[in-house]
This record gives structure tokens, C-alpha cells and sequence, in this order.
């Protein structure tokens, strides 16, 4: 089975929380449909909230996504990312009782009779169109009604949270003016400056294997599998329910502590046995997965439309083969790398230690110097983003390495800086305004998210969720 949420704890629903309205948004499109179950069983629980299978049904019905669309993606995820936002939306809904947020239902009306899609070219509000919508997506009024009053009142939530949240111009200004500011730069490619790849001799090479022999052991195991579908374990080409109880039933008796061989015996199925196995080989598909879910060393996972019962036999480590050509160049290609960190390392404690100076800069520099300028924080046409970033944070006179966006790594030290005049009618400015209120908001909504963590404590039944994947699947 897929275990993205076996684990999943309350962070990692994180953003959802205050962006479902976005992710899901009560739109005036169609409503899918189609979908409905009795089935009570909570698929979460939310302190004490409990969220059934049928509200997420509902919750499906309502995001208009087809089951034909789910069906496809199932192992991309979808019934997780569905039931994180009902998670979410739940959590709000929570939030807004908590903070007793109320509307009227005149403003629900207004709402309504002021929604385009209900009005004719003159924006007067029609009935017809009004109940046209209705009957298309299968909704009462009142049910309507209900829905867009909670939507009102998750606007009305983020308003409240986010209400305040005003940067002074002043902080702007200056913001932006020093965001704007060039930066005169010299600079170096430090390629130039590391030891050759070729450079590094065998024992090179064997010194760092002895140095680091515990990390460069590789795990090997032995194992064996059978391949489970509807064709061997109940003699059919399709999968049903049939075929789905028997994988229940397996599931069950590994819980209980029955063996492989037990649970193969009564099944038409060959064994395969693999020994010293390890991933390099990217067409052993089958093996490549076991090998990774190695921690259980019995277990039934699923791995596209089948489904693999495995036993591992035996873990164990196998030193790195030298005459080996394609290890020796990997181990090579290593150590090579392991002397461009190590060298980079110290250079960086040189520059925390005040021991990197202009005559250090200029003795690694010697050969291949150059000068240059960056004229905007946006601006990597010489290094990337998060680099271009931490050189504006410097002052005059600083020493760094940065990399480019192709990762080669450089020296910057930067020489100088000149003020750029702007004008706050200039489109720069205008969309510079608008990301810092919209920052200064997320911020704020980032520190509720974080609240909400502590707040609320999500449980999720992942015998459930299966359940649920298996239902889309026929």
C-alpha cells in the first residue's frame, strides 16, 4: 500500500490549512458526482471530531473531481491530497466556531443576487439562471445556501486573523531601495582553485576508503517474493471485492505472526528467490521496492496492479569492490568531491574567523579575476537566487562563496555599492508593495498555522483510507 500518510503527522498538512479555499474553491462550476456510500467508519479524527467515510464521499462529490480521474491517480497520491483538505476544511470550520464568527443570511443573499453567473447582461439577478445551477449540480437551495455561508465565514476567519496587517511606507522605501541597489563585485570561478580530479592517486583513493570504511560498506539481502493479482489468487482477470478481501486476509495473518511459507502454501503461485541483492539495476523494479521497505521483513505492499508478498532472509554488508571498474570511478568521483567540501569548508571558517583578507582573495584569485555587478536582489545572470540574496545581506568589503545556477561554485567579495533612484508610479514598485502586504500576511497566517499544530491533534485510520482506495479501483 502507499504510505504516504501511515506516518503522516499534523505538519505535514501544512499551507493546506489556510489556502483549501483555494485548493478546493466553491466555484460556480459543476459539481461531480456520482460517488455515495453508507459507511460510517471514521477515516480521521480530529481531536474529538470524527470525520466518516461518508463525509469524505461528500467531500469527493463536491470537489468536482470524476472517479474516473481518481481511479487514475491513485498512486499519485489523490486520495491523501482529498483528505488532507477535508482535514482542512474541518480545522476551519472548527476555528470558526471557536471564534464564534457569525453572518447573516442578507448577506448571503447579496452574496448571491451579486454573483455574475446569476445575472443577465444588464447585471440584474435572475431567478432562471439562479435555479438552472441548481438542478445542474444536483443542489437544493438551502443546501447551496449552507455551503456559501461557510465559504463566507472562512473569508471572514483569514480576514480576522490577517486584519492589520499594514507595512509603514517608510519600511517599504527603504526596502526596496536597498533590494535595487548595485552591487560592485570581483570574483572568481573556484574550479580553478581545487585539486584536479586527476590529481588524486590510488592511494589517495585507499586512504579514504580506510577512513571511511564503515560508510562505504553497502547492504546487501536475500529475499524471497511472489507476485499476487486477481488471475493466481482468485482466478479471475478483473479486480472486485473478492480479490480484495483475500488481500485483507493476508494483511490480517501477517499481523498475527504467520510465516511466508504459510501464507503461500495454499496459493498457485511461483517463488521468486533473489540473493546479494542491492539496487543498481533500475528494470528490477519489483526488487528495487522491496529493498527499500526492507525494514519490515515481512510484508504485502503493492507495486502498480500488483501486489508483492516478500520475506527477507537475511541483511548483511559487503565491502566496496576495487577491481570494479564502475565502483573505482564512483568512489573516485567521491573523493574528488570530498576534497572540493573539505577545501570549501575551511575557507568559509576563514572567512567566520576574520582570517580571510584582501591578500588571501587575491593569492587564490590570481590567475583568473574578474569584475563585475549585480543590479537587483532579482538579478542571477551571474549566480543563482538564494546566493544573489545572501550577497545583498553583506556589507561592504565581505567575502563569500556562491554558486551559479549550473552549481559551479565562486568567490565574490563585494567592492562597493551605488543607490538607485525609482519612481512609486513605476510598475517595479507597485508589485514590490503588493508581495510585501502579501508577506507580511503569510507570515501571520504562517505563525496560526503553527498554532493550529498545538491546537489540534489529527488521527488518521489507514485500514480506511485502503479501504477507500479499493472502492475507486472497480
Amino acid at each position: 500500500m502507499i504510505e504516504k500518510l501511515k506516518n503522516l503527522g499534523w505538519k505535514q498538512f501544512g499551507g493546506l490549512v489556510l489556502i483549501v479555499i483555494i485548493i478546493i474553491a466553491f466555484g460556480f462550476g459543476g459539481f461531480g458526482g456520482g460517488f455515495s456510500t453508507n459507511n460510517q467508519n471514521n477515516i480521521a479524527k480530529i481531536n474529538k471530531t470524527n470525520v466518516t467515510t461518508q463525509d469524505f464521499m461528500d467531500y469527493v462529490n463536491q470537489s468536482g473531481i470524476s472517479a474516473d480521474a481518481i481511479r487514475s491517480n491513485l498512486d499519485n497520491n489523490i486520495i491523501e491530497e482529498l483528505l488532507s483538505g477535508l482535514i482542512s476544511t474541518t480545522l476551519i470550520d472548527l476555528e470558526v466556531k471557536d471564534f464564534n464568527i457569525t453572518i447573516n443570511e442578507r448577506t448571503i443573499l447579496k452574496t448571491i443576487k451579486e454573483n455574475k453567473n446569476f445575472q443577465d447582461d444588464k447585471g440584474v439577478f435572475q431567478r432562471i439562471k439562479y435555479e438552472k445551477f441548481l438542478l445542474s449540480n444536483n443542489m437544493s437551495a438551502p443546501m447551496f445556501e449552507l455551503k456559501l455561508k461557510n465559504r463566507e465565514l472562512q473569508k471572514h476567519l483569514f480576514d480576522f486573523i490577517g486584519a492589520g496587517t499594514i507595512t509603514p511606507n517608510f519600511l517599504i522605501d527603504k526596502k526596496f531601495e536597498e533590494n535595487n541597489k548595485t552591487l560592485n563585485i570581483e570574483y572568481f570561478d573556484m574550479e580553478n582553485i581545487y585539486k584536479s580530479k586527476e590529481e588524486y592517486t590510488q592511494i589517495d583513493i585507499q586512504k579514504f576508503i580506510e577512513e571511511n570504511k564503515d560508510q562505504l560498506k553497502r547492504e546487501y539481502i536475500d529475499f524471497k517474493y511472489v507476485i499476487l493479482n486477481p488471475k493466481n489468487l482468485i482466478g479471475i482477470d478483473e479486480f472486485n471485492q473478492d480479490f480484495f478481501n483475500e488481500i485483507d486476509k493476508i494483511e490480517n495473518q501477517i499481523s498475527q505472526g504467520n510465516t511466508f511459507n504459510s501464507l503461500v502454501q495454499n496459493i498457485n503461485v511461483d517463488i521468486i528467490e533473489i540473493n546479494e541483492f542491492a539496487p543498481g539495476n533500475d528494470e528490477q523494479e519489483y526488487e528495487n521496492l522491496i529493498y527499500s521497505k526492507k525494514s519490515s521483513k515481512l510484508d504485502l505492499i503493492e507495486s502498480g496492479d500488483n501486489f508483492l508478498l516478500y520475506n527477507i532472509d537475511k541483511e548483511y554488508d559487503k565491502d566496496p569492490d576495487l577491481s570494479d571498474e564502475k565502483i573505482n570511478s564512483k568512489i573516485r568521483e567521491l573523493v574528488y568531491q570530498t576534497g572540493k567540501f573539505d577545501f570549501n569548508r575551511d575557507i568559509i571558517e576563514e572567512i567566520q574567523s576574520k582570517k580571510f583578507d584582501n591578500t588571501r582573495f587575491n593569492e587564490l584569485g590570481s590567475s583568473n579575476k574578474e569584475f563585475g555587478s549585480i543590479n537587483s536582489i532579482n538579478d542571477d545572470k551571474l549566480f543563482e537566487t538564494q546566493s544573489v540574496k545572501m550577497l545583498y545581506a553583506l556589507p561592504i568589503n565581505s567575502f563569500s562563496l556562491v554558486n551559479d545556477n549550473a552549481n559551479k561554485i565562486y568567490m565574490v567579495k563585494i567592492t562597493g555599492s551605488n543607490k538607485n533612484s525609482f519612481n512609486k508610479q513605476d510598475e517595479d514598485y507597485k508589485n514590490f508593495v503588493n508581495s510585501e502586504f502579501t508577506n507580511t500576511r503569510k507570515s501571520i497566517l504562517t505563525a496560526y498555522d503553527e498554532l493550529l499544530t498545538k491546537k489540534y491533534q489529527v488521527q488518521l485510520n489507514q485500514k480506511t483510507i485502503d479501504r477507500v482506495k479499493n472502492y475507486f479501483k472497480w
